[in-house]
């Protein structure tokens, strides 16, 4: 068995991070604090790095097909003879990809926010939870069982609630971690509940277990539970529910864009690479269980993911602050990775929608990283998040010109980059599963490439703003790492996922179809065009296409009225007519019945409180008084 008992060190670090900077951060300089964070989590990424160096090519584990290994584990809670809750750190194909997709953008973000978060107040606190955020997302990934997985989850949702929240001071901060601390909660709650009915069903918790084509979850009786679906498959859309709140799903989106509120970094590590594809490796995670004992799942699967995809492209056509415009675009990237997982089958071939959906997964952390870094070294420059206040930054930032570029040109689709190669695979899978899925993915391909380059002629052409100040280029600390995300996002298409992460861990033959890749790329093309004609230059276009829409470009502009929606629902409904009563009982029923309770302790003691006067002559009338009661009751029952 191949040792590699060191990865425990890889969450281990940015954990011993979190506390040593969180507690002594305030008594050194703050450019020491990020310069420890950083190092120390270049030591996970290089441990990280070695592992899948290991995993994949020199530990010649793919001669029988890459098999989950259990590098450490301990029990932790003894539930039952059979059920115990274990922590420890699994290795396979997916759980590799994601310790080196986290470690290179989370080490990425900590060089950029050395220089980014310069002069800001609790620079220390920042660093300490960058470090909590890596720790969580590292210990999720790692997880050997699904319990352990919930833990962690969870620990990653409070460091997005602290980091959103950074900005304490400002209300708009304080409310956006609120919300994407509540929405997420709710999800969670299915997340748990299906975690119950699966472990009370298979007697597990494990991984190794549940996946395993044998194992007690897809062996287990499918009879017909609820609505003419079993029990595995509510389970799993349960467990499902969790990833949609988590990965920014429709309908539980509605946190995502306002999570832009916290600092710019942030938004590149949680809300472009790492936390919101959390949901998107839960279903990787449990995906044998998924395709072999409940497909009906995986439908929900796909069509969430294509609704989803479709739903924030409109949106991010719109939008004029370009972090909610890139917000928008990560829920609809994420959109395309679940419905590749939601067409896709289990084992060689068929399971092409699995591979696709991590692939897409890995080369999206590259380029959507570059792009949020990209936008805080814009901020940075010119001090407004709005695009109208932009425009012909090209001449000032040729650095993050160009990688900003490189960015838009990948998530667009165009080839060589590793945008096309990851987007292709996810539509040849779509074509052969659901014609209709496949239409949405490739009508939001054009929308991609459209909303994409207005952002990037916004932001870089058109007329140029009078500026208070000139703007000017980052410092190389924040350009350095725009650099080394320019370059995985052009190259990291070339990496052979159908021979690394497939659904059954072993290699299968993949190749160019070129009759999906060529009008992918034409329509791709197109919205490039439209973009270009309506942006590049000032023109009156725009305003004539949003006329033309009306009140189609008005409602998609407010964002739908989703989040209107669910304030009606909380402040109206469930506020009036069911928070307001259970308050109501809550304050005159059980409380006045405890208030009763204690005022009728209260009258009886004062009743008594002066038998303990500490007068004699009372102590002995009342002791002569009760004997002489005593006696006759004696008397009278012994005449009785």
């Amino acid at each position: 068995m191949v040792d590699y008992t060191y990865t425990l060190l890889i969450p281990l670090i940015p954990f011993l991070l979190f506390i040593f900077i969180g507690l002594t951060g305030h008594k050194m300089k703050p450019i020491v604090s990020g310069l420890i964070g950083t190092s120390g989590l270049a030591i996970a990424a290089i441990l990280s790095y070695i592992t899948a160096i290991r995993y994949f090519w020199t530990d010649h584990l793919a001669e029988t097909g890459y098999k989950s290994i259990k590098a450490f584990e301990i029990t932790w809670l003894h539930l039952t003879d059979k059920l115990t809750i274990n922590i420890g750190a699994l290795i396979d194909p997916i759980s590799v990809m994601m310790l080196i997709v986290i470690t290179t953008v989370s080490l990425m973000v900590h060089i950029y926010s050395i220089g980014y978060m310069k002069g800001e107040r609790g620079y220390h606190r920042f660093f300490s939870f960058l470090s909590l955020f890596s720790f969580s997302m590292l210990g999720l990934v790692l997880a050997t069982n699904i319990f352990q997985m919930y833990i962690f989850w969870e620990l990653v949702g409070v460091s997005s609630f602290l980091l959103i929240g950074f900005y304490y001071e400002k209300p708009s901060a304080v409310a956006a971690s609120k919300k994407a601390f509540i929405v997420t909660r709710f999800a969670d709650l299915g997340f748990l509940i299906g975690i119950l009915i699966l472990s009370f069903n298979t007697g597990t918790f494990d991984f190794q277990l549940l996946t395993s084509p044998t194992g007690p979850a897809i062996t287990m009786p499918g009879g017909a539970a609820f609505m003419g679906m079993s029990v595995l498959t509510w389970s799993l859309i349960f467990i499902f529910m969790g990833g949609a709140g988590k990965s920014a799903m429709f309908p539980l989106h509605v946190w995502l864009p306002d999570a832009m509120e916290g600092p710019t970094p942030v938004s590149a590590l949680i809300h472009a690479a790492t936390m919101v594809v959390a949901g998107v490796y839960l279903v990787a995670r449990l995906f044998p269980v998924y395709a072999l004992g409940a497909p009906d799942a995986l439908t929900v699967v796909a069509w969430v993911g294509g609704i989803s995809s479709l739903f924030a492209a409109i949106i991010a056509c719109t939008q004029t602050d370009i972090k909610r415009v890139l917000a928008y675009s990560t829920m609809s990237q994420i959109g395309y990775m679940m419905l590749a997982l939601g067409v896709s089958g289990y084992g060689g071939h068929d399971g092409l929608g699995f591979m696709a959906g991590n692939f897409h997964l890995f080369t999206h952390a590259m380029f959507k990283a570059l792009l949020f870094l990209g936008a805080g070294a814009i901020i940075h420059a010119v001090h407004s998040n709005d695009m109208k206040d932009m425009g012909g930054l090209r001449k000032y930032l040729p650095i993050t010109h160009a990688t900003f570029l490189i960015a838009c040109i990948t998530i667009a689709g165009i080839p060589p980059l590793s945008g096309f190669w990851s987007k292709d695979e996810i539509m040849v899978a779509a074509w052969h599963h659901n014609k209709i899925l496949f239409s949405i993915e490739y009508l939001v391909a054009g929308l991609t490439a459209f909303y994409m380059f207005r952002l990037y002629f916004s932001i870089f052409w058109g007329k140029a703003t009078h500026y208070h100040h000139t703007p000017h280029e980052a410092p190389y600390v924040m350009t350095i790492p725009l650099m080394v995300l320019a370059f995985g996002a052009v190259f990291a298409g070339f990496l052979p996922f159908n021979e690394l992460v497939t659904s059954d861990g072993l290699p299968f033959e993949a190749h160019l179809d070129w009759s999906i890749a060529i009008p992918s790329v034409l329509i791709a093309l197109l919205g490039i065009g439209g973009a270009t004609a309506m942006y590049m230059k000032s023109n009156g276009l725009p305003d004539k296409l949003a006329g033309v829409f009306g009140n189609g470009y008005k409602w998609a502009y407010h964002k739908f009225y989703m989040d209107e929606v669910y304030l009606f629902v909380t402040k109206k409904i469930i506020f009036r007519y069911i928070s307001q009563p259970v308050a109501w009982f809550d304050r005159h029923i059980v409380d006045g019945f405890m208030n009763l309770v204690a005022r009728t302790v209260d009258n009886t003691s004062n009743l008594i409180k002066n038998f303990q006067s500490g007068r004699l002559q009372q102590y002995g009338y009342v002791f002569v008084s009760g004997a002489i009661a005593l006696v006759l009751i004696f008397v009278y029952l012994w005449n009785f």
